[in-house]
């Protein structure tokens, strides 16, 4: 088959979907001004005005997991704009917060304290909004995260992902704001994600069920195709079922969820061993045909050598018959494929059409022969015609030596048309049994018992007039009618002989 390609059950790759949002739904921090370098909080010992202290570096940023990069669409998109807070929330978050005389920043948890960072050399309204936003924009890494979670495309391990990184980013976080009610969001984000989880787990499930479902189907027409092989089976249609079959395999991979291996392998198992118990017998098939064509090609060019042998015959009855007897044998020895039967078939049609050929030119001939010799027997028979009536023994015997000449020359002349040899023949019989008569009725006048034939014979003469007279009547046909008519005739003759 033209789609014994080897594969496996699931080769064919399935299209990546697109994510435009990462897997936790992140939206990086706005970054601090230039001018706001965080430092850390001075110490007992230190005055409260010393040296500048070294920056605290900053928190680095989450990298992506490598399902997270994997799961990415090729190109590259245009980030997202950064999220505006209005002055209300920006407010109700720095209510969470104070800045003391050095800059240090604190958030609010509960009943204590803790500090956040640090922001010297800046108005305390100035580093709280910094810190506010952070919390915001963390609280907006929650929405966007609750958002993706109703996604249909977001996987289950996104969300463990998702999860995990939005907790260690709210355990501790830099950020001033209500942060009990942003762990209480995530805990809630946290019971919803597992709820999707499983819609998601049920969701494959069923998937999967409808795709080996689906797979089966296939197989099990690939299975009804192979045990449906036999003697009367279309090879060329079913070659062409089984590719469309395999076709419908790979669509299916490529567009349906991917398979478990194990049902994939086993499904796959069944279809390909189908699909080479077709070409098997397909194989035994194509074997035991060419077989076959040889053997009918032997014999047919077996019979295109006795057509030879007696193609320039001119035994036109036999030789006919030994034609017939080749067609025959012809008919009966199947076929040896398109290309060589066309071959061979030519080769026996040009012997056959030499013999043929020359029947006909010989019966054309012949018939034109039959037409010219039934003229002259046509006017052969006028001339006999014309001897009658014949009255007396005289002039009977004068019309037999007339007659005698006339049939001489009659049976020179040879054949003719068939469908006129009865006619012409009755007529010249005709007048051969009116002068018989008349000899006859002679011949009974002379004999002593002539007196009692003479009157039994006219009884029996009377009596096959009367029964002729009755069959003319009844007669349809013209040529019997004729004929007929040309014997009553004759027996009138001998009537008026015997009288």
């Amino acid at each position: 088959m033209a789609d014994n390609t080897a594969i496996t059950p699931e080769n064919t790759s399935t299209p990546q979907e697109d994510h435009t949002v990462d897997a936790a739904g992140q939206v990086a921090a706005a970054p601090a001004p230039e001018a706001a370098q965080e430092q850390p909080a001075p110490t007992e010992d230190a005055p409260t005005q010393s040296a500048p202290v070294a920056p605290k570096p900053a928190k680095p940023k989450a990298v992506p997991s490598p399902a997270a990069l994997a799961h990415k669409a090729p190109h590259v998109k245009a980030a997202p704009a950064a999220p505006t807070y209005s002055q209300e929330e920006i407010d109700k978050a720095e209510a969470f917060g104070r800045v003391d005389e050095q800059g240090n920043v604190f958030v609010r948890e509960g009943d204590q304290e803790r500090q956040v960072g640090q922001f010297p050399n800046a108005e305390a309204k100035e580093a709280l909004n910094l810190y506010a936003r952070r919390y915001l924009d963390l609280k907006e890494k929650l929405n966007l995260f609750a958002s993706r979670l109703r996604s249909p495309k977001i996987k289950a391990h996104e969300i463990d992902e998702s999860l995990t990184s939005l907790k260690e980013e709210t355990k501790q976080p830099e950020a001033v704001g209500d942060l009990a009610a942003l762990r209480t969001q995530l805990d809630q984000l946290a019971e919803q994600g597992q709820a999707r989880k499983a819609e998601l787990a049920q969701a494959r499930k069923d998937a999967m069920a409808k795709a080996i479902k689906e797979r089966t189907a296939i197989v099990e027409k690939a299975e009804e195709l192979a045990a449906s092989l036999g003697d009367s089976t279309n090879w060329r249609s079913t070659a062409d079922k089984f590719r469309s079959l395999f076709e419908q395999w790979q669509q299916h991979q490529r567009t349906t969820i991917r398979i478990d291996k194990a049902d994939a392998d086993v499904l796959w198992k069944r279809f390909s061993s189908a699909r080479t118990t077709f070409n098997q017998a397909r194989r035994k098939w194509a074997q035991q045909r060419d077989a076959q064509r040889s053997e009918t090609k032997r014999i047919k060019e077996e019979i295109i050598a006795e057509a030879d042998q007696i193609k320039d015959s001119t035994d036109w009855g036999p030789t006919s018959h030994q034609f017939n007897e080749l067609m025959d044998r012809w008919k009966q020895a199947g076929r040896a494929g398109r290309q060589d039967d066309d071959a061979l078939w030519a080769r026996f049609r040009q012997a056959a059409d030499v013999f043929f050929n020359a029947r006909q030119a010989d019966r054309d001939k012949t018939s034109v022969n039959e037409r010219e010799n039934l003229t002259k027997k046509e006017a052969l028979v006028a001339k006999a015609e014309a001897l009658l009536p014949v009255k007396d023994a005289k002039a009977a015997k004068q019309a037999r030596q007339e007659l005698a000449k006339i049939q001489e020359e009659w049976d020179g002349i040879g054949f003719v048309p068939r469908d006129d040899v009865r006619r012409i023949e009755g007529r010249m019989d005709a007048v051969d049994r009116q002068i018989k008569a008349v000899e006859d009725a002679a011949w009974n006048q002379s004999d002593p018992e002539a007196d009692a034939r003479v009157s039994s014979f006219e009884q029996q003469l009377a009596a096959q007039l009367q029964d002729l007279d009755r069959r003319i009547a009844a007669e349809q046909d013209p040529a019997k009618k004729q004929e007929l008519e040309a014997e009553k005739a004759t027996k009138e003759q001998w009537m008026n002989a015997v009288r």
